[in-house]
C-alpha cells in the first residue's frame, strides 16, 4: 500500500506514520512548510516529505501525481486549539483546501479516502455518543469537520472510491500539544508547581494516542470498514479523577487548584462514545488501560522536561 498522511507532524499524524511503517507501508507525508517534524526524527529517513500548507496545496500536486497514493490519510487542520474554534478560516481554509486536496489524489489514482473528524460534528450531548445521532455543530470548527466529512463523502461515492470518516473524542500521550490540559497539568506539577483549574467536573472520554492511531490504520486495512465511526476509549472519566490520578503519579503531596478558574462558556459537560460500530467493523478494541496511559505518558514527559 502507498499512502500519503497530512498532518503528520501532529501527535496523531506522527503515531499513526510509526504505524504504517511497522507494517511496511510506503508513506509519504505532507506537512506544511514551516511545520517542526521533531516528533517524527525516528522514522523520518523512512517517508517521502512533501511540503505544501492545506491553503495553497495545489503546489504539491505534482509531487502526489507522481506518488499516486492508493490511500489518503487527511488529518492535516488548521486552527485545532480552543483559541481558533470559531475563527472564519474554519470554513474558508480548512473546507477548500481539503476539497482541493481530494480532487488530487482522485486524479492520482487513490482507492481510500481517511478523514480524522471529530466529536465537535455532534454539538453538545447528555448522551452517549453513536453514528447514528443527529449532528448539530456549534462552533465554526465543528461546522467545517462536518462539511469536510459530508462532501468527501459524497465525493468519494461519485468516483467509486472506500470512505472512512472517524469522529475524534479526545487523545492524550507523549508529544502532545503543550498547550492542551494534560500537558500542561503534568509540566506544572513536574516543576512543583500548582496549577489553577476549573472544579473538572466534566466526564471526558480519553484515548491513548497509540491505540488511537491503530484504530486509523485498522479502518484502513478493514474492507469492511467504510462510513463514520466515532474514535474513543468507550470508556469515560471525570476529570478530576484523571488530573489527581496525574498527581498521584508524579507527586501525591503536590496540590491541585481545583475551582480556581471558572468554566468556559462553552464547556460540555459530558463526552463519551459509544465504539461498537468500529469494533464490529475491524475488531479493535484499546489496549491500554487509562492508568497504564498515563503512567506512559507522566514518564515521557519526566524524561523530557
Amino acid at each position: 500500500m502507498r499512502c500519503l498522511v497530512t498532518g503528520a507532524s501532529g501527535q496523531l499524524g506522527s503515531y499513526l506514520v510509526a504505524r504504517l511503517l511497522r507494517s511496511d507501508v510506503e508513506v509519504a507525508i505532507l506537512v506544511r512548510p514551516q511545520s517542526d517534524l521533531w516528533r517524527l526524527a525516528e522514522v523520518l529517513d523512512q517517508v517521502t516529505v512533501i511540503r505544501a500548507d492545506l491553503s495553497d496545496v495545489t503546489v504539491a500536486a505534482n509531487a502526489i501525481s507522481q506518488l499516486k497514493p492508493e490511500t489518503v490519510f487527511h488529518l492535516a487542520w488548521q486552527g485545532v486549539t480552543s483559541g481558533f474554534k470559531n475563527d472564519p478560516e474554519q470554513l474558508t481554509l480548512n473546507v477548500t483546501g481539503s476539497l482541493k486536496l481530494f480532487e488530487i489524489v482522485r486524479s492520482a489514482g487513490c482507492h481510500l479516502w481517511v478523514g480524522v473528524g471529530s466529536q465537535a460534528e455532534y454539538g453538545p450531548h447528555d448522551a452517549t455518543l453513536t453514528e447514528d445521532m443527529p449532528v448539530h455543530p456549534v462552533t465554526a470548527y465543528g461546522l467545517a469537520k462536518l462539511c469536510v466529512g459530508l462532501l468527501t463523502k459524497k465525493l468519494c461515492e461519485l468516483s467509486e472510491m472506500r470512505y472512512v470518516w472517524m469522529r475524534l473524542l479526545a487523545t492524550y500521550g507523549p508529544k502532545d500539544d503543550e498547550r492542551h490540559l494534560l500537558p500542561s497539568v503534568i509540566r506544572r506539577l513536574l516543576n512543583a508547581e500548582r496549577p489553577s483549574l476549573t472544579s473538572a467536573e466534566q466526564v471526558w472520554d480519553y484515548l491513548y494516542v497509540e491505540d488511537a492511531a491503530e484504530a486509523v490504520y485498522r479502518a484502513a486495512v478493514s474492507e469492511q470498514a467504510r462510513g463514520v465511526f466515532n474514535l474513543g476509549s468507550g470508556e469515560a472519566q471525570s476529570m478530576r479523577s484523571v488530573l489527581e490520578r496525574v498527581r498521584d503519579l508524579i507527586d501525591r503531596s503536590l496540590s491541585l487548584g481545583f475551582g480556581e478558574l471558572p468554566y468556559p462558556p462553552d464547556q460540555m459537560s459530558r463526552l463519551e462514545t459509544s465504539i461498537d460500530r468500529l469494533r464490529s467493523a475491524t475488531g479493535w478494541t484499546p489496549r491500554l488501560s487509562l492508568d497504564e496511559g498515563l503512567r506512559r505518558t507522566v514518564a515521557w514527559y519526566s524524561a523530557h522536561n
